[in-house]
């Protein structure tokens, strides 16, 4: 990262607590992403509400990405998806794969992910969650350490 812009840190950060509380408020549900999703396979009874929730999020982003192109990433170049290592000699989508099924792993043992934990369970005040993300943070700090890779 090479800037960082308060504004946009800001506007998103109070947009993720605002979709936190209107989905806790209005359907008495928690926004943690891997349970939300988790549970479409099998499909759960309450697979609508989850469905309009994740889409609702993918289409958020994309309208954002449209109408603020440069919004978040210090520029108005597009984002791009994070490369393997360089010294590593792993192809980068071997490397997402690995990193996405290690991050599916991490939640499932978590029992939460860091929307769940770190939004609204903190917000909570819960204990659970605060070991869990001082937990998420260490393990991120270990991997960029280890890796390099930011």
């Amino acid at each position: 990262m090479d800037a960082f812009s308060p504004i946009p840190a800001l506007a998103g950060g109070a947009l993720i607590g605002l979709a936190s509380a209107v989905l806790w408020l209005g359907n008495g549900r928690i926004a943690g992403i891997s349970g939300v999703f988790g549970q479409l396979l099998p499909p759960a009874r309450t697979v609508l509400w989850r469905l309009v929730f994740l889409v609702s999020l993918v289409l958020g982003t994309l309208g954002a990405a449209w109408l603020l192109p440069g919004l978040g990433v210090g520029g108005a170049a597009p984002a791009e998806l994070v490369s393997a290592p360089a010294g590593w000699n792993v192809a980068t989508p071997l490397w997402l794969a690995v990193a996405g099924l290690l991050t599916g792993l991490g939640t499932k043992l978590g029992n939460g992910c860091t929307s769940g934990h770190g939004v609204c369970g903190i917000a909570r005040l819960s204990t659970r969650s605060f070991v869990a993300v001082g937990i998420f943070f260490s393990v991120a700090i270990l991997t960029v350490a280890v890796t390099g890779v930011v």
